[in-house]
């Protein structure tokens, strides 16, 4: 059934042409800016993982991969819902030191994604690792990438204007840094959505952390898998998106888990039989560098920046028949 949203008297600014010289450039510009800020440097990615190895990211716990036999290599490939777990190993595997990272181009499948203007069963976002000391496992450290990754955008943002005049969006590099127990507090008869809406109404661009853990009222803000961010050391980046008008979240990231972190969220989690895969054990015993990292929607970026109000229009995806009948009545172009 579409979930399809259409505000009054929308349409694109740009020319179908225009459009997709604009998206060249926000990806460009973005990835440019992003690599130089963090010192990342490109590695491919894969598209599919093995399985049985639990490198995989379970999101909710509850998505299901796509997967297909591989007759000739004797297991099952399942196409990733991101990279989180396998980008770490591959800090260790190309021998990433300390203070940089790597960046992947990542292309995922999300089978039972929810599809609506936000959402769809294909993603492609940044995927980025980086090895960093035990001791910058901080708070304050984690504020600091943050506002690196939202300069980075709010420069974007500008190269795009520059180059279309017809672009007015500009987003506030100014992060309000807000914990999920604090926003339960603030607004405790609203959902998490409706307080996430709340809060970036009022300040332009904010980092919600801590998400994972149950708060005061015995509910999660929202999921996260409990073997790849640290959930005291994570958090949301979201941005007001005028056109849609609600929060619009741009960025999942954190630091990782240590051993003692993950030894906790795998049994609060009550996944303790992941204990044994190879990833687990490398990391439990501490066979892995610390690292902090994260995804950055590539299609979400471009959305909010050129004022699209449908993630078809900026990507080439799957939608129902009563989401592509609604966008033609409207004149909107899905890809």
């Amino acid at each position: 059934m579409s979930k399809l949203i259409i505000p009054q008297g929308y349409k694109m600014p740009l020319s179908n042409y225009e459009l997709q010289r604009a998206i060249e450039l926000v990806k460009a510009q973005f990835q440019s800016s992003i690599c130089s800020s963090l010192n990342l440097h490109r590695a491919s990615a894969p598209l599919f993982v093995d399985g049985a190895t639990g490198l995989n990211d379970d999101l909710n716990g509850v998505e299901r991969a796509v997967s297909f036999d591989i007759p000739d290599v004797g297991t099952h490939g399942q196409v990733v819902h991101s990279l989180a777990k396998w980008k770490r190993l591959a800090l260790k595997r190309y021998e990433v030191p300390m203070g940089a990272g790597l960046y992947t181009d990542m292309n995922a499948i999300r089978r039972d994604e929810e599809v609506d203007n936000l959402h769809s069963v294909y993603v492609d976002q940044w995927d980025w690792e980086k090895a960093i000391d035990r001791n910058d496992r901080t708070m304050e450290y984690l504020k600091d990438t943050v506002q690196a990754i939202v300069d980075c955008i709010w420069q974007t943002a500008r190269c795009l204007r520059i180059a279309f005049p017809a672009i007015t969006f500009s987003p506030s590099n100014a992060v309000h840094y807000i914990t999920t127990q604090e926003l339960e507090d603030l607004y405790p008869t609203f959902t998490a959505k409706e307080r996430e809406h709340a809060i970036c109404k009022e300040y332009g661009t904010v980092f919600v952390m801590q998400i994972g853990g149950l708060l005061n009222s015995g509910v999660k803000h929202d999921g996260r898998a409990p073997d790849y961010d640290d959930w005291t050391l994570n958090g949301d980046i979201l941005m007001w998106n005028p056109v849609l008008e609600q929060s619009f979240e741009l960025s999942s990231m954190g630091i990782r888990v240590d051993e003692t972190a993950l030894d906790k969220q795998l049994s609060l989690a009550g996944c303790d039989d992941r204990r044994t895969l190879p990833f687990h054990s490398m990391l439990l015993n501490g066979d892995l560098p610390q690292s902090m990292g994260g995804g950055i929607g590539q299609s979400r970026l471009c959305m909010l920046l050129l004022g699209a109000c449908h993630i078809g229009e900026v990507q080439a995806s799957l939608w129902d028949e009563a989401t592509h009948k609604g966008c033609e009545e409207a004149g909107i172009v899905l890809l």
